[in-house]
Parts: structure tokens; sequence; C-alpha cells
């Protein structure tokens, strides 16, 4: 084989530079999970009653600038029956994790756009390429219309956002990361040999990730609905296997995804198949000569189950509540990881 066929097929294409970027880009939405997960324990999600994409990014200057953001606050139902009698310090506390979680946002739109134009510009996108990471700069701009359609739904009637809706904002954010991850990969294979063809997903890595996608789906129904706070026990709840409390609620998916104690019980013991799909995701991974996802996903599965029972046991205690989230992210990393090493087509 000569050395050419080491060299990207357009000569201008820098696939190895466009997969550090993306790589980049995926860690920016893993800070903005762990910010969403603070935002969420520390009930900042609804402080910010407007959506201003552009003029949003500067917060409040003056003092009275403060103060039609906090009277703006005081119109919806949380503030109206939860927080009557707010001092305009704790006001701005949880408008500033908000803040933070939205600028986030803004600068991962920036962190992507720019370069990609930039590459678009020198030529540099391999092909096949370009479209695909046109549609992840489409996710995310959906990602950030999603993020409001979420808060919408907190700012009349209800006193919180629909956890429907925030399963959606939160899923939709790992799935963005793990495509980042996915697609650096495919490109670094590229840098590596210029005939390189992107992974497939193998039958048993959908497997896995489907697997793992139900315990998201849960563990993101359990933060809204504030389900871990209904037992502070493990391995029972509340001196039982299956906890007293269930209440049938109209149908049996409305009782799946809405009972609090159901919820929970569900996120608890659904971890333990989603954890056995994923180590042998993380064997087979050994077994094609990848150990580094191997490690990887050894290594956050077990951290993660053992913080999400000191989390459970701490009464969801804010820094392993955030941590629990944060490894949860690492967890969809591996994962993604361990499922492009299996279904790399190799010569």
């Amino acid at each position: 084989m000569t050395a050419t066929a080491f060299r990207s097929a357009a000569p201008a294409a820098r696939p190895a530079a466009i997969a550090r970027w993306l790589l980049m880009v995926a860690f920016l939405v893993f800070c903005m999970v762990v910010v969403g997960g603070i935002t969420r324990l520390t009930e900042s999600g609804l402080s910010i009653t407007q959506w201003k994409p552009i003029t949003g990014a500067i917060p409040p200057l003056t003092h009275d600038q403060w103060m039609e953001a906090f009277r703006d606050y005081q119109q919806i139902p949380e503030y109206q029956q939860l927080r009557q009698g707010m001092s305009l310090s704790d006001f701005q506390f949880i408008f500033f994790w908000e803040w933070v979680h939205r600028l986030l946002g803004r600068l991962i739109g920036v962190a992507f756009a720019l370069p990609l134009l930039w590459f678009a510009v020198k030529r540099a996108i391999p092909a096949g390429y370009g479209l695909r990471l046109v549609l992840l700069l489409a996710l995310g701009g959906l990602q950030g219309a999603i993020g409001w359609w979420m808060v919408k739904s907190g700012l009349s009637v209800r006193t919180d956002v629909s956890h429907y809706r925030l399963a959606v904002h939160l899923l939709m954010a790992l799935f963005i990361m793990g495509a980042l991850i996915w697609t650096a990969l495919d490109l670094f294979a590229l840098a590596r040999y210029s005939r390189a063809r992107p992974a497939r997903l193998r039958p048993f890595a959908l497997l896995a990730l489907f697997l793992l996608f139900v315990q998201l789906l849960f563990g993101a129904f359990t933060a809204g609905l504030n389900a871990g706070y209904v037992s502070n026990t493990w391995p029972l709840m509340n001196d039982h296997f299956v906890p007293e409390g269930i209440e049938w609620v109209g149908s049996l998916w409305a009782t799946v995804s809405s009972d609090p104690y159901l919820v929970h019980f569900i996120h608890r013991w659904w971890a333990w198949i989603a954890a056995l799909a994923l180590i042998m995701l993380a064997r087979k991974a050994k077994r094609v000569g990848e150990r580094g996802p191997s490690i990887a996903i050894n290594a956050a599965v077990g951290t993660q189950i053992v913080l999400g029972i000191a989390t459970v046991l701490s009464g969801i205690a804010l820094p392993l509540a955030v941590l629990h989230q944060a490894v949860g992210a690492l967890v969809v990393a591996s994962a993604a990881w361990a499922a492009h090493a299996i279904g790399m087509r190799r010569a």
C-alpha cells in the first residue's frame, strides 16, 4: 500500500482537525448537561421568563433591570404558590444558573457554526461529511427551541416544567453529544486511512443503546417529578421492594411515566439491565482490539451505580446528584465510543 493511501481523499480535507473540533464541542455539550442538572436541582429553570436568543446573553446590570426581571418572575405560578417572600438576592442566585445554562447554549452554537463555516470555506470538510455536520448544527438549533418549549410549560398553570419535555430536552442533548463523538471517531479513522468508511451501528450495539435510552428516560422522569425524594433507603424503598404509594393515574403509560414511586422504582432497577448490556458491549469492543472504550464503559457504569445509590441514601444531596448526572453523560459518551468501535468496517 502506498503512502498516498493514508492521505485524505481531498487534498484540502482536514479530518483530524475537524474531529478534534467536534470533540471540543462535545465537551461543551457535556458541560451544558452538568449545568442543566444544577439548574434543575436548584429549581432555577423558570427564573428567566422570556426567550431572547441574542439580547438575553446580557444579564441585568442595574438594580432597576434586576427588579424588572424579578417582577416578571413574580407573575408565574412557581413564585406565587411556592416562593412568596423570596428576596432579590435569592432570585439572583437562581437567575444566575439559568443564565449560565442559556449562555452555554449560545456558546455551543457559536463554537459549532463559526468553525463549520471556516472549514467549509477552506474546503477542508471530507466528502460525505458536509451534510452530517449541517444536520448536527440544525439539531443544536432545535435543542434551543426545545429548551424554550420546556420552560414555557412551567410559566402558566404549573409550578414546574413538564417532565416529558424535560426528558426530551435532556435526551436530545445526550444524543447530540453522542453524535458528535461518533462523527469525530469516523473522521479520526479517515485521517488514518483515506478509504475508511463510517462505522455502522451493529444490532447488539443498538440494543444496548436502547436499554441505556430507557434508563436515561426514567432518569429524566425521576428528575422532573422529584421522584428521587420518595425514598432515601436502598435496596428497599421505605422497607418494601415494590414501594407503597403507587397510584393508577388513568392509563398504563401515564402511571408508568408519571407516578413518582413507580418511576423511581423503574429507574432504580432498570439500571442493572442497562449496566449488564453495556458491560457486554464493552467486552465486544475489547474483542475487536479496542481496550479504551471497554475500560471507559466499565469505569463509568461502576461509578454511576455507586453514585446513584449514594445519591438516594443522601436524600438527593446536590453535589452527589450533580455528579450522578455528569457521570451519566460519561456513560453515554463511553457507550457511543464502544458502539463505534464494534461498528468499524475493517478491511
